[in-house]
């Protein structure tokens, strides 16, 4: 429905914090995996995606490593689009991904991600931490 994803390549690789970072106005540094408690008190949080929101990834290949991406839009209460980087570990931009809430409670708590490439849902589900909304 108006979605076309598709991989660009960056000028040069780019890891998902900062482009997260970038396209979403929320300031924060450091790994994936601890933004959401560095988010506490200085940006709001919540559960529910909305449209230029970080995503936040919990346990992303192992409890060490997370990753984040910038809702471009809300599809349904199952399915949002978003933009990241990295997510395919080559320092490429991925642009209109969706990803599908497949939690039981339909609450966003796991989710699956595109896979541009096979032009199909990844099989792996993530855990997700929340969402942090820009104060911009």
């Amino acid at each position: 429905p108006g979605v076309y994803p598709k991989v660009v390549k960056a000028a040069e690789p780019l890891q998902c914090v900062p482009y997260a970072r970038w396209k979403s106005g929320v300031t924060i540094w450091g790994d994936a995996w601890n933004w959401w408690d560095k988010a506490e008190g200085r940006f709001e949080r919540t559960s529910e995606p909305e449209d230029g929101a970080v995503m936040v990834l919990k346990g992303y290949a192992e409890n060490g490593r997370g990753h984040v991406a910038v809702v471009r839009k809300v599809i349904s209460d199952r399915e949002i689009v978003v933009d990241h980087a990295n997510w395919l570990n080559g320092g490429e931009i991925s642009l209109e991904s969706p990803v599908m809430d497949v939690s039981e409670d339909n609450d966003w708590s796991r989710v699956r991600v595109w896979y541009t490439p096979g032009d199909h849902y990844g099989g792996r589900v993530y855990e997700v931490q929340g969402f942090i909304l820009s104060d911009s």
